[in-house]
């Protein structure tokens, strides 16, 4: 190969090379875009997913929607024969949902310290008898849940609130004993610990 040949070779793979360089770190800085867009895309979700569990509360006073509903005992209950007690309703999405139920036996614990304040606590779900009382007895819950069709559930306004649309969300509502709701509360990470439930209560009673 000649003098001149070689040159010609060597400046073709010189540039070659640095073609390739260029490629790479264009490849390097692609990847690195990447990533940063995916880590903020990361970012917002949890924040959002944040921002969406986080509990809503309000403590509009308003004359609490009637109802007439039965039992897993098979008791109807009304929201009028319950007037002269303060009434703590338990909506949540119920059967199929631990959380759900481990709420409520945990709120069952805090018996003594409800009924010094005059609280009945009554839990509603829209399951089938069958369906709920299967998730109780797996968790050895006791206390009834009153079955509700949605009916319910929408006319106190956390129908939907939860991660199904057609469910009541995770809430409770106060209704003091005049037949006034108080206090409403939504808590879409699905729990709410019962200390300070029983805090809420209070304040809220006591205001």
């Amino acid at each position: 190969m000649s003098h001149k040949a070689a040159e010609q070779s060597r400046h073709e793979r010189r540039l070659h090379a640095e073609k390739a360089a260029r490629a790479a770190s264009r490849r390097r800085r692609l990847r690195i875009t990447i990533g940063l867009v995916s880590a903020l895309a990361l970012v917002a979700v949890v924040a959002a997913m944040m921002l969406s569990s986080r509990p809503e509360s309000s403590n509009t006073i308003r004359t609490a929607p009637d109802f007439t509903l039965t039992d897993t005992a098979g008791n109807q209950h009304t929201l009028a024969r319950h007037r002269g007690e303060n009434v703590l309703l338990y909506f949540s999405e119920g059967a199929g949902c631990q959380s759900c139920i481990v709420q409520m036996g945990e709120i069952e614990k805090q018996a003594d310290a409800l009924a010094q304040e005059d609280i009945t606590v009554l839990p509603i779900v829209m399951n089938t008898r069958q369906q709920i009382t299967a998730d109780m007895a797996a968790n050895g819950v006791t206390t009834p849940f009153l079955l509700d069709d949605g009916t319910v559930s929408e006319a106190y306004g956390t129908l939907g609130n939860g991660m199904h649309a057609g469910l009541p969300g995770h809430s409770f509502v106060l209704i003091d004993k005049q037949g006034r709701q108080r206090w409403y509360g939504e808590y879409p990470s699905m729990w709410l610990d019962p200390e300070d439930l029983l805090d809420q209560v209070r304040s809220k009673l006591g205001a």
